[in-house]
């Protein structure tokens, strides 16, 4: 599609072929980048930004951090928590007990779909906190402390 003369409501057209892909591609998970749309449908950043708005405000995608969107599918369950706490919850998860090795920063961003710089960041709020413990670069990190999980109601 090329830039066309007045570009208002251009945003909905992109919105509309975001919708059909999304639904085409029933295993789709996240959103193809501001920069790919941009280049598929010749539109600018700002046209695909409010066309992911109206995604967002139909339900259908959510920003996540990292400038991505994923696509939100009904009945699928997200965990919105900060990575640092879904990461926490596999020591007792997984019964770990005090020294025990831990998950590597590639395992874990395998696991959780994300980068292995954003589960590093997460890995050194549990090291900060006492959760987790590293004996350096390249080494395996070991249970320190078994973190307190909060009564939920």
């Amino acid at each position: 599609m090329s830039q066309q003369a007045s570009p208002r409501g251009s945003f909905l057209t992109v919105a509309e072929a975001l919708k059909e892909l999304i639904a085409a591609e029933g295993d789709m998970r996240e959103l193809p980048s501001a920069t790919q749309v941009m280049q598929d449908h010749g539109v600018s950043r700002g046209v695909v930004l409010r066309a992911f708005k109206v995604l967002q405000n139909e339900g259908r995608a959510e920003p996540v951090p990292g400038g991505r969107w994923r696509v939100l599918r009904p009945g699928e369950h997200v965990d919105r928590r900060p990575l640092e706490e879904r990461i926490a919850d596999i020591i007792t998860d997984e019964s770990l007990e005090i020294g025990a090795a831990f998950p590597s920063a590639s395992v874990l961003a395998e696991r959780f779909e994300v980068s292995r710089p954003t589960v590093t960041k997460a890995l050194d709020k549990l090291e900060a906190a006492g959760v987790l413990a590293s004996a350096g670069q390249g080494k395996v990190r070991r249970v320190r402390a078994v973190p307190a999980r909060e009564e939920r109601s």
